[in-house]
């Protein structure tokens, strides 16, 4: 995949630095490639410099976010984390990755970690990705095979599949539509129905593109729809406005990988992960092989 010069491949600096650097051509989502939970990412990439004139200024002028920390619930610190969503009753939707070791499953009581229900591992050569839940069906993401299975909302059972062009990463849905990410800077929305693509839209600020946009939640905001991400390689959390592509907030949750146990950390891989709570103002935040699903609060920063 070929990004633009101002593409970004570094994460987002709370003092309003982009390193600017070139996107490979293939994005591994493979735990092999990825860093220590505790790497900052945005400090970490040197490559170029940083942006100068009105990117700057645009990248300072994203509303920064704090996270207030409500809670923190056990969590199986066996699961690859590809997709995370709160489902229409409470229960916690859980899609996982790595080869031979793919599956989905809930959790009732995700506050106390009761054990996983309605379990189904892909077969070996599929590589779990995103997931969502759109009416009485959940999509479930592959990473390169371009195919996702279509469940049954009640027992996680395989209905049926579609497939798609390029690589899956994060899913949500917006009722009246998916959106899906690919480790790129686009988002590309889908029919819920039949998986077809029907439009996308280049994430960024200002004139900066910004890429490794991965799992993904759609939330009803005050303002209107907002898509958050997690990005890849990062500890950056993004609040996307889907209709402009726009970026309308940043948090740094470095404090959350920070907050983990020295084993937990060494075990653990990046973060990825991101659910709204239902009629609440909260937010559950894990990572790969986290011990930990943080119950979350986006404030802004003063």
């Amino acid at each position: 995949m070929k990004l633009s010069a101002k593409a970004v491949s570094a994460g987002i600096l709370s003092a309003a630095l982009l390193v600017a650097g070139c996107s490979s051509d293939s994005l591994d989502d493979d735990a092999s490639a990825a860093p220590a939970a505790g790497s900052s990412g945005a400090a970490e990439s040197a490559d170029g410099g940083g942006y100068g004139g009105d990117g700057a200024d645009a990248i300072a002028a994203i509303p920064r976010l704090n996270i207030e920390v409500v809670a923190a619930h056990p969590f199986d610190d066996g699961a690859f984390t590809q997709g995370l969503e709160v489902d229409d009753d409470g229960s916690l939707l859980i899609g996982t990755g790595q080869y031979g070791e793919s599956a989905i499953w809930r959790v009732r009581d995700w506050r106390a970690g009761s054990p996983a229900e309605d379990r189904h591992d892909l077969p070996r050569e599929f590589f779990g990705e995103g997931l969502t839940r759109s009416g009485d069906r959940v999509w479930q993401l592959t990473w390169k095979k371009g195919v996702a299975f279509a469940r049954d909302a009640v027992t996680l059972e395989e209905t049926g599949h579609a497939e798609y062009s390029g690589e899956g990463w994060g899913l949500c849905d917006q009722s009246d539509r998916l959106v899906m990410s690919d480790g790129s800077h686009t988002l590309t929305f889908r029919d819920p129905d039949t998986f077809e693509e029907t439009g996308s839209v280049d994430v960024g600020v200002g004139d900066v593109l910004v890429d490794h946009l991965n799992e993904l939640e759609c939330v009803d905001g005050p303002d209107g729809p907002e898509v958050w991400a997690n990005r890849w390689m990062t500890n950056d959390i993004v609040r996307i406005d889907p209709d402009t592509g726009e970026i309308t907030g940043f948090a740094d949750a470095t404090a959350l990988v920070e907050s983990l146990s020295p084993e937990a950390r060494h075990r653990a891989d990046v973060l990825n992960g991101i659910a709204h709570v239902p009629g609440t103002d909260r937010f559950l935040v894990t990572g790969k092989y986290w011990p930990t699903l943080f119950e979350v609060r986006f404030t802004p920063a003063e």
